[in-house]
């Protein structure tokens, strides 16, 4: 069609449907969430991806292999060796070869990084409690389900 001489009119852009708006709000909500913790993160110098792997190691005191840390991370991380390294350089986590397999490489938090994880903790779950506690437990239980649900179908 057109406007005038020589002038097209533009064709409407299409309404988005409702899944696009959902991960838009998605995405637009994780940003802002995000924002409060990071600045407590910020303070301990530890990018959010290091604070996930000190946490999953507080909860295997045993230590785990480098591959399961990996699978266990909430964002994924190709490379976990040089996350390790730069917590070990920081003395929060140590590394050992394992006796069975030499060529297993186990990594176990550290005493300096389980009280780093402890002075951390009230901070971020207040954070958490500031942000998300108006929901309530069942609101919060309800979108914790929808989450994971929406989840299992794209991993």
């Amino acid at each position: 069609m057109t406007k005038g001489p020589g002038r097209t009119r533009k064709k409407p852009a299409m309404a988005p449907c409702p899944e696009e708006t959902a991960f838009v709000e998605l995405v637009r909500t994780m940003d802002m969430l995000s924002r409060g913790p990071m600045r407590i993160l910020k303070s301990e110098d530890l990018s959010p991806t290091q604070y996930n792997v000190l946490r999953i190691l507080r909860g295997s005191p045993q230590g785990l292999p480098c591959g399961e840390i990996a699978s266990r991370m909430v964002t994924r991380d190709p490379d976990v060796t040089r996350l390790l390294d730069r917590l070990e350089k920081r003395e929060l986590v140590s590394r050992c070869r394992e006796n069975q397999d030499r060529r297993t490489v186990i990594a176990r938090i550290s005493d300096e990084g389980l009280e780093l994880l402890g002075r951390m903790d009230e901070p971020v779950q207040s954070a958490h409690r500031q942000q998300l506690g108006h929901l309530g437990r069942e609101r919060l239980r309800a979108l914790t389900e929808l989450l994971r649900e929406m989840r299992s179908r794209v991993e």
